[in-house]
C-alpha cells in the first residue's frame, strides 16, 4: 500500500516538472520520445509484479542499483565522449532494453528511479542535464501513470495520504524545475550525485 500510494502521489509532481522543462524537451531528438513505449510496458509489468509477488528481492537490490546509477551519473561526461565516438544502433537497442527494465523497476518499487533514468540517458549520449531531467520526468509520467491506474483499480491506494502528498509533489515539481534552471546544469548534476550517495548509504545501513 505504501508503494501504491506513493506512485499515485508523485505522478502529479512529475507532470509539473515536465511543464517546467518543456522548452528543454522541445530540443530533444525525436527518436528519444519512443522511449515512452518501454516505459509504458515496464510500468504495467512492474505494477503487476508488485501486486502478485513479495518485494524482498527488489528491496535488497535497491541500494546497489542506486549506487551504481549514481556512479554512472558522476562519470557520465567521460563515458558520453566515448559513446559518441562509437554510437551505433546497438546503443539505441540498449537504451530501449534498459528503459524497459527501469520501467519494470519503477512500476514495482521505484526508489531512486530518477537517478537510474538519468544514468541511462547519459549512457546513450545525452549530456544536457535539463534535457535529461525533462525526458526523465516525461518517462516517469508514463510508467507511474499506468502503474497508478492499476493500483487504484486494485484498491491498494490510501487516498487521503495520496492527496496530501500529490499537492506537495506538484509544488516540488514546479519548484525543482525553476531551481534547476536558476542554479545551472553542473549544480544539478552534483546535487543528484550527492543525493544518490546519501540514499545508497542510508539504504545499506537500513538493510
Amino acid at each position: 500500500m505504501a508503494n501504491a500510494t506513493n506512485t499515485v502521489a508523485i505522478w502529479p509532481g512529475s507532470l509539473a516538472a515536465v511543464v517546467g522543462f518543456r522548452r528543454n524537451l522541445a530540443t530533444l531528438p525525436r527518436w528519444m520520445y519512443w522511449l515512452v513505449v518501454p516505459s509504458l510496458v515496464g510500468g504495467i509489468l512492474g505494477a503487476w509484479l508488485l501486486m502478485h509477488t513479495p518485494e524482498r528481492t527488489f528491496v535488497r537490490l535497491v541500494p546497489l542499483l542506486i549506487l551504481g546509477a549514481t556512479i554512472l551519473l558522476a562519470t557520465q561526461e567521460m563515458i558520453t565522449k566515448r559513446v559518441r565516438s562509437h554510437h551505433s544502433a546497438g546503443w539505441i537497442v540498449f537504451a530501449f532494453v534498459f528503459q524497459l527494465g527501469v520501467g519494470i523497476y519503477g512500476g514495482y518499487f521505484g526508489a531512486g528511479i530518477g537517478i537510474l533514468m538519468l544514468a541511462a540517458l547519459g549512457l546513450i549520449g545525452l549530456d544536457d542535464m535539463h534535457q535529461m531531467n525533462g525526458l526523465k520526468n516525461l518517462l516517469a509520467i508514463v510508467m507511474n501513470g499506468v502503474a497508478a491506474v492499476y493500483f487504484a483499480l486494485s484498491g491498494a491506494v490510501v487516498w487521503r495520504d495520496a492527496g496530501i502528498m500529490a499537492a506537495t509533489a506538484i509544488l516540488g515539481g514546479f519548484a525543482g524545475a525553476r531551481l534547476a534552471h536558476r542554479f545551472g546544469r553542473r549544480f544539478v548534476r552534483a546535487a543528484v550525485v550527492v543525493i544518490g550517495l546519501v540514499m545508497s548509504v542510508a539504504l545499506f545501513i537500513r538493510r
